[in-house]
C-alpha cells in the first residue's frame, strides 16, 4: 500500500513539470506606435523641401555650367581660361547653394503675411478658449512659442505657420463661434501634428512663388493632413471632436466674400485645416478632403 501511494505521488509530482514554462513578456525597444511621427517621417518632408530648393535653383545651375564648357573651350585659345572655369565653377555651386537656402527660408515669415491680409475677430471669451486649448496642447506636442489670433472671416478654417523663430496660429472668428470645445481641441492638435510631421515649412513653401496649384500641392505633400489627422486623434485620444470638425467644414457653403473663396486663399491653400474650402462637392478620391478625412476618424 505504501509503496502504491509513493508511486502515485511521483507521477503526480512529474506531471506538474510536463506543461509549457512560463515566459515573462519583454517589450520591444524598437517598437513604435504607427501614429507617433518618426524621425524618418520628420527627415522625409524636409528632404522634400531640399529637392524642391534644388530644382527650382537649376536654372541659375545651367546658365553656370554652360559659361564653364565656354571657358574650357576658350583653353584652345589662352591657358588662362583654366582659372576662369574653375572660378565659374566655385561661383556657380555658391550661388546655387544660396539660391536653394532662401527659397527653402521663403515661407519663414508667412505668419506675417497672413497676419495681415486679415482684422481682428472674435470676443474675449472666445480668446480665453483659445488660449487654454493652446496651452494644454502645445505642452503636448511640445510645440513652444505659438501666438494665437482669431481673424475675421465667415469661413471655417485654422492654420499652423512659422513666424520667424516662433510659430503663429490663425483660426476664424467663425470657427470660434460655432465650434464645441472638443471640436476645436481637434483642429488645434491637427495643426500641431504638421508641427510634429515636419510639414510646416513645406506648406509653408508652396505658398510661395508663381507655380501651378499641382505643382503647389506636390510640394504640401499629397494626403499630408489626412496623416495629420492620425497624429492629432492618438494624441488627443478622441477623434469624434476632430471627425465633428472636419464634418462642419465639410458642410459649409462658403461666401463669396470669404478669404476662402479669393485667389489669394488659392496660393495659401495648403497651410490650412481644410485646404479645400471652396470644393463644391467631396471628392472621396482625396485623401485631403474633409469628408473623407471626418468618415476615417469615424471608423476608428
Amino acid at each position: 500500500m505504501a509503496t502504491q501511494q509513493r508511486s502515485h505521488s511521483r507521477r503526480t509530482s512529474s506531471s506538474r513539470h510536463r506543461g509549457p514554462r512560463h515566459v515573462e513578456a519583454v517589450l520591444d525597444p524598437t517598437w513604435q506606435s504607427p501614429y507617433a511621427p518618426s524621425a524618418l517621417e520628420r527627415e522625409e518632408n524636409q528632404e522634400a523641401l531640399r529637392r524642391y530648393a534644388i530644382k527650382r535653383s537649376m536654372p541659375q545651375a545651367y546658365v553656370f555650367a554652360a559659361l564653364v564648357v565656354a571657358s574650357l573651350v576658350g583653353i584652345v585659345a589662352s591657358p588662362l581660361f583654366v582659372a576662369v572655369a574653375l572660378v565659374l565653377t566655385v561661383v556657380g555651386v555658391l550661388s546655387v547653394r544660396r539660391s536653394a537656402a532662401a527659397i527653402e527660408r521663403r515661407g519663414s515669415t508667412l505668419g506675417a503675411d497672413i497676419l495681415a491680409k486679415f482684422s481682428a475677430g472674435g470676443t474675449p471669451k472666445d480668446r480665453q478658449r483659445l488660449i487654454t486649448v493652446l496651452d494644454r496642447l502645445t505642452a503636448t506636442f511640445g510645440v513652444d512659442a505659438v501666438s494665437a489670433f482669431i481673424i475675421d472671416d465667415a469661413g471655417y478654417n485654422a492654420a499652423l505657420v512659422a513666424n520667424g523663430a516662433s510659430y503663429s496660429f490663425f483660426v476664424t472668428s467663425a470657427m470660434m463661434r460655432d465650434f464645441e470645445l472638443i471640436e476645436l481641441e481637434g483642429v488645434v492638435a491637427h495643426c500641431m501634428a504638421r508641427q510634429r510631421l515636419g510639414i510646416l515649412a513645406r506648406e509653408s513653401a508652396s505658398a510661395m512663388g508663381n507655380v501651378s496649384v499641382g505643382a503647389r500641392r506636390k510640394l504640401a505633400g499629397v494626403g499630408l493632413t489626412y496623416r495629420a489627422d492620425e497624429v492629432a486623434a492618438a494624441a488627443i485620444r478622441y477623434p469624434l471632436g476632430l471627425a465633428g470638425a472636419l464634418r462642419k467644414c465639410a458642410r459649409q457653403v462658403v461666401a463669396p466674400t470669404s478669404f476662402f473663396a479669393s485667389a489669394q486663399y488659392d496660393q495659401w491653400r495648403f497651410v490650412w485645416f481644410d485646404v479645400w474650402s471652396d470644393r463644391q462637392a467631396p471628392d472621396l478620391s482625396d485623401l485631403d478632403d474633409v469628408e473623407l478625412r471626418a468618415l476615417a476618424l469615424e471608423e476608428w
